[in-house]
């Protein structure tokens, strides 16, 4: 060693363990195992709710997947008397028709209705909520395009009339 090298210190019992003197490394590393484990917790949990709820089946386009839910059977039971049986399902309706909004929609509500139903925190009857009545009338507006070009707002943003204000058995009869 030359002059203007500095003299290595001698080993410490804190650089031994991996920690300096105050041993913020050890509580990192046990910090990092509790968050470890309460990640593994909540996948675990997540994924033995997701099956027993039947998760997967929601991915799909069958209506049979909505009556998952026993407070649902009366919705399936009025659409199949509905005049939209024939022509469209739960997510024609429900979901918007671009890729994109469609999984999102169905992702947001999938957690909030697990969430009203294991919770017990719903209305009953169930009641469809805004941000859906948009949705519905987006799809409504989309598949009828041709009938109702006529009453569409004249500016982009504006207020039409809601389908189902007047026409509010078409996708649930005797409602």
């Amino acid at each position: 060693m030359t002059d203007s090298e500095p003299t290595p210190l001698p080993p410490t019992e804190a650089d031994e363990t991996g920690g300096d003197a105050s041993g913020n490394k050890i509580r990192f590393g046990k910090a990092a195992v509790l968050f470890t484990v309460f990640l593994g917790i909540l996948a675990g949990v997540g994924t033995f709710t997701f099956g027993y709820g039947k998760g997967a089946s929601y991915l799909s386009n069958n209506p049979e997947t909505c009556v998952n839910c026993h407070v649902m059977q009366e919705h399936m039971d009025s659409w199949q008397h509905s005049s939209h049986h024939h022509v469209a399902v739960c997510n024609d309706c429900h979901l918007p028709h671009h890729f994109l909004g469609k999984w999102v929609t169905k992702a947001d509500n999938g957690f909030f209705h697990s969430l009203a139903f294991t919770l017990q925190n719903y209305r009953d009857p169930i009641q469809i909520k805004p941000r859906n009545q948009r949705v519905t009338q987006a799809a409504c507006v989309d598949c009828h395009q041709d009938v109702v070009h006529a009453m569409l707002p004249v500016n982009a943003g504006e207020d039409m009339q809601s389908c189902v204000h007047c026409h509010s058995d078409v996708g649930h009869a005797f409602r």
